[in-house]
């Protein structure tokens, strides 16, 4: 069983879709799923009940704070991270290397490092696109070596697991 780093933020959607369309796909395709949340994507995941659906698509703790000192790490080290949803907030903080949570901390603690895949499969408004720093953000994380996806809440969230390896 291969280590994903599976990571997401608080997006449309993310109480009936996570789980269903990422989650528990990527465990079926053989991942072990060490799950990270935002603070605002674990608060609305507890708030709609679909926090459970989501910790049963994988045998480790479902994180969204860091650990104390002397604590053990709960997850292990994959070289396979999907950032997915990822809102325009999160991928502006990636691409600036804020790490102000302990999603984006995970990630940019990889970002660009050797032997690391991530895809960042984000959800956007369409007016976002026109914002004069966005496809800035996009280059950069292009440039450290991240595979970009736009999600089509029209289309299946399972598209982004087509992209890793």
């Amino acid at each position: 069983m291969r280590d994903l780093g599976l990571v997401a933020g608080s997006c449309g959607g993310l109480d009936t879709r996570f789980a269903a369309e990422l989650a528990r796909p990527a465990a079926d395709r053989g991942w072990r799923t060490a799950i990270t949340l935002t603070p605002t994507a674990h608060r609305w995941l507890d708030a709609t009940g679909a926090l459970a659906d989501v910790a049963a698509c994988t045998d480790l703790p479902v994180r969204s704070v860091s650990r104390l000192p002397g604590e053990p790490r709960p997850h292990p080290d994959p070289t396979v991270f999907l950032f997915a949803p990822a809102s325009a907030n999160s991928v502006a903080k990636l691409a600036l290397g804020i790490a102000d949570n302990q999603a984006l901390t995970v990630l940019g603690d990889v970002l660009g490092a050797p032997g690391i895949t991530m895809v960042v499969a984000y959800q956007i408004q369409d007016t976002r696109v026109h914002h004069p720093a966005w496809q800035r953000h996009l280059d950069t994380l292009a440039g450290a070596g991240v595979t970009l996806h736009r999600l089509d809440v029209r289309r299946p969230w399972t598209e982004a697991l087509d992209l890793l390896p």
